[in-house]
């Protein structure tokens, strides 16, 4: 299978790149080989790790960091943020009317089952209205690119997404590493992320606060796997770090123990999953969430971001209906396509993939992180075996898609320049006042020759993204 690789041929170098390489060869090999070492001391000593679960010998792990960067060229970013930014409005329509007058299953786009039978659905949040009407405060949007103008969204992540301190990490070490190359190259600016994001919180502060809004990130605690990256955005946002035991309700508002007594919260950053969020409500064993959360959220003391109920965004199944939803709530046809999927649940899909499992990709529709899936050309004849008594007992579980051609960029090693495959996670704020949409994103990358796997948790790494800038 041939690939589309972004830097191109040395003879046939596409225009991004063009700048990049001629400081490349310039380069002793040596000395990049000193950077490369250079850039994982530097992880390592900032604590950028993300923890495995279920894996006692490698409980916090450092995310490979490749020092060759992907380049995205002006034209090319300008059409994947329109795209991205019509797709992310749509889905916070579609929410907004799931959660109220459902007219897109009135209108039969939509099957009533895809809803009724999802767990991700929260009939506690049916005709309330988030403020500012923002469900979706933060999104990751994952793009896979197979052709110079081919870029297809491979999922939604709308409930919350991860990867973003990396991202901005990523910017971090390739400034300290390489100060020419940013002083050569015009690359638009990520690093005002933070900065962007709690503008975009404090504009959909609830109807209680009274003054500038106060926010605060909402996490699990240490053992979660994304720990740092909430330490790390509460840091550069300016912001507290809270737990659930650091909050309690008082005088219909939700506060924070400080020195100087209980302090209201007008909007808060949650990392914490539905079922966790409120013991009154969800789980009653919960001990990460603020007991009774939810009465106050519904009576206009708090926002929390992402809404509740936003996961059911992310479920496999509904992304394939995501072209007829964009076009429902847009009244125009999807500037970025889906990757052709089928069904698992209609009868004639399951047939379809039960006879082309060793050429498909087969995903679990409530899956994430790589796990539960089966990529059919790398799979052996008994894992195939398998997975298909799996798809025959439970297909409504299941979607499938063709293994995609996906392009490739270089990664530096000891050797030289070698091609592996990518994906891409820009990141959206969508705020009470406008879109922002941060130039670039996370690309990650399968750092094992041949994979297409680019999930940190499955050995893939990550590279700095590139967006020039020809303003």
């Amino acid at each position: 299978m041939s690939y589309f690789d972004e830097m191109g041929a040395e003879d046939d170098l596409r225009d991004p790149y063009e700048t990049y390489s001629a400081w490349l060869r310039q380069q002793d090999n040596e000395a990049l080989i000193r950077k490369h070492h250079d850039a994982e001391r530097v992880f390592r000593r900032t604590g950028i790790t993300f923890a495995v679960y279920g894996q006692d010998e490698a409980e916090e792990r450092l995310i490979p960091f490749d020092i060759v960067p992907r380049i995205i060229s002006a034209r090319e970013w300008r059409r994947l943020s329109q795209g991205i930014e019509q797709r992310v409005v749509a889905i916070n329509a579609f929410l907004e009317d799931i959660y109220s007058k459902q007219e897109i299953i009135r209108a039969g786009v939509l099957p009533e089952s895809i809803i009724a039978g999802n767990a991700a659905f929260l009939p506690e949040m049916m005709n309330f209205r988030p403020p500012q009407g923002v469900y979706t405060h933060i999104i990751g949007t994952d793009i896979v690119r197979t052709g110079p103008d081919k870029f297809y969204v491979l999922e939604d992540n709308a409930r919350t997404p991860s990867g973003v301190s990396y991202m901005l990490e990523n910017r971090s070490a390739m400034i300290r590493l390489f100060p020419e190359l940013f002083r050569a190259n015009r690359i638009k600016n990520v690093e005002n992320y933070p900065d962007l994001l709690r503008q975009s919180l404090e504009s959909v502060a609830p109807p209680a606060c009274s003054g500038k809004p106060t926010v605060a990130v909402l996490t699990p605690g240490i053992y979660n796997s994304a720990y740092f990256e909430h330490a790390f955005l509460a840091d550069n946002m300016g912001v507290d770090l809270v737990e659930g035991s650091d909050l309690q309700v008082s005088g219909g508002r939700i506060c924070m123990r400080t020195t100087q007594g209980m302090k209201p919260i007008d909007v808060i950053y949650r990392r914490v999953d539905d079922a966790f969020l409120d013991p009154l409500t969800f789980n009653p064993d919960s001990m990460l969430g603020v007991p009774g959360i939810m009465d106050v959220y519904r009576n206009g003391g708090i926002t929390i971001a992402n809404a509740p109920g936003t996961g059911i965004a992310d479920d496999k199944a509904l992304y394939t209906y995501m072209p007829d939803i964009v076009k429902f709530y847009t009244g125009s046809k999807p500037l970025l396509e889906n990757v052709p999927t089928w069904r698992c649940v209609e009868k004639d899909s399951l047939a379809h993939v039960l006879d082309n499992l060793q050429d498909l990709v087969v995903k679990e529709v409530h899956g994430s992180g790589g796990y539960g899936m089966l990529i059919g050309p790398t799979a052996t004849k008994e894992e195939r075996e398998a997975f298909a008594a799996k798809l025959r007992k439970h297909p409504e579980n299941y979607i499938a898609q063709p293994t995609l051609s996906l392009s490739t960029c270089p990664v530096f090693t000891e050797q030289g320049l070698a091609p592996r495959h990518v994906d891409l996670r820009p990141f959206v704020l969508m705020g009470g006042d406008k879109v922002r949409i941060v130039p670039g994103g996370l690309t990650r990358v399968a750092l094992k020759e041949g994979s297409l796997v680019v999930n940190s948790s499955q050995g893939g790494g990550t590279k700095d993204t590139w967006v020039l800038n020809d303003d």
